[in-house]
């Protein structure tokens, strides 16, 4: 929960905006990079769930890898302090530009996820006159007990190789010569609460196809195990920072590896997501005959997860802390500005009595947030606000005064 003072001072700013706990940020990679460090496990950090420059120079400063997806994010890690040896590219639809500029780069491995990418990585190397490293991505087929949108390792998906086409995998690589092939790379989905159970089924996956690939031949250097570990979108508060420990536990104890075999993981919301908020503005309450509607002036374009997945995110009036002799429980549908009906933030939600004006923080909203942001409707893009620079942000004109 926000300080009154710091309140104070978001009150001041024009809405609607990120606001990003640095301290909590730090905190959570500090508690990731030991975790990881304690059991021997590399960690690469996901930009697809959130790549403002600020983020990602603090996440890089403390020696995390990055987990790619697209050629402008390999570009933006490197200029953001990521070592260019230490980022994985994945990604099912790598463009001949993306991966020149990737090689050019010279990064650390590219995740593969077909076979006819493979063979272009070759023969792009060969005229390049080098080697590029590459590892596979392989459909486990687990079911991640996720949303069925976030979850990535059934059998047949557009992500990865399937075991049908494993021993074309074998043949294709033995015939590549301008490829190093280094490992296999897993990911089965994300917001993974299941965590003891699931990421040990993973691991028993994945060592029966590393054990399968290198009896016919193919070395197995790296197992990558990606990310998906979950955060509590119900009580950020009570579980700011996610239980890296047992995830890191869990794969250490399940995962079979020799001494020259690294494993590596791709966390991203799990480092992120408790440390934004989106805060917004309510600009009007309607009551209706049978409900009462908070209208604010954040949208779906500035977060769409609850309109494309459904997705919960706690959501508080901060204003009304310091009103307590106001009515503490009230049911509102609070809705956004945006013209589509699924522009929803929570149905029949309990808040204090709330007003025009009124702070609203729609909560764990530095994953999947900023970077999903559309100009829908030509509204503006949220700003991003950070909490040790919030003499930075840009002030609120006083429209509120009606």
């Amino acid at each position: 929960m926000l300080e009154t003072s710091t309140i104070e001072r978001l009150d001041a700013v024009a809405t609607p905006f990120y606001y990003y706990d640095m301290s909590l940020l730090r905190k959570t990679v500090e508690t990731a990079c030991q975790a990881a460090e304690r059991h021997n496990i590399r960690i690469h950090y996901a930009l697809k769930a959130n790549a403002e420059e600020r983020i990602l120079r603090c996440i890089s400063s403390y020696g995390a890898g990055a987990d790619c997806v697209s050629g402008n994010e390999v570009i933006h890690a490197v200029e953001c302090g990521f070592k260019a040896e230490d980022i994985v590219y994945a990604g099912v639809g790598k463009s001949d530009k993306e991966i020149y500029q990737a090689m050019k780069l010279g990064i650390g491995a590219f995740n593969c996820e077909s076979l006819q990418e493979i063979y272009v990585i070759n023969e792009m190397a060969r005229e390049l006159g080098t080697k590029a490293n590459v590892s596979v991505r392989i459909n486990p087929d687990i079911d991640a007990h996720t949303h069925k949108y976030v979850t990535t390792g059934l059998y047949e998906n557009k992500f990865g190789i399937s075991q049908h086409e494993f021993d074309k995998l074998i043949d294709l690589v033995g015939k590549c010569g301008n490829i190093n092939f280094i490992g296999l790379h897993f990911h089965i989905g994300s917001q993974i609460t299941m965590v003891d159970e699931v990421f040990a089924l993973e691991c028993a996956r994945a060592n029966d196809i590393v054990a399968y690939f290198e009896r016919n031949g193919l070395k197995i250097n790296n197992i990558n195990l990606g990310g998906g570990l979950g955060v509590d979108y119900d009580d950020p508060d009570t579980n700011p920072v996610p239980n890296f420990e047992l995830w890191m536990d869990t794969i250490d104890k399940n995962i079979r590896r020799r001494d020259d075999q690294i494993v590596h993981v791709e966390p991203g919301r799990s480092v992120v997501a408790n440390c934004g908020t989106l805060i917004s503005r309510v600009l009007f309450v309607k009551s209706g005959e049978t409900k009462n509607f908070l209208i604010l002036d954040a949208g779906m374009n500035d977060l769409i997860r609850p309109a494309l997945y459904g997705a919960y995110h706690r959501i508080e009036n901060i204003s009304a802390v310091m009103r307590p002799f106001f009515p503490s429980h009230q049911a509102y549908d609070i809705v956004g500005p945006v013209c589509e009906s699924s522009d929803v933030w929570g149905a029949g939600r309990l808040l204090p009595l709330s007003v025009r004006g009124d702070l609203i923080a729609i909560r764990s909203t530095g994953a999947y947030g900023s970077v999903m942001a559309s100009r829908y409707n030509m509204k503006d893009l949220a700003p991003a606000v950070f909490s040790d620079a919030l003499d930075q942000a840009p002030a609120k004109k006083d429209y509120f005064s009606i």
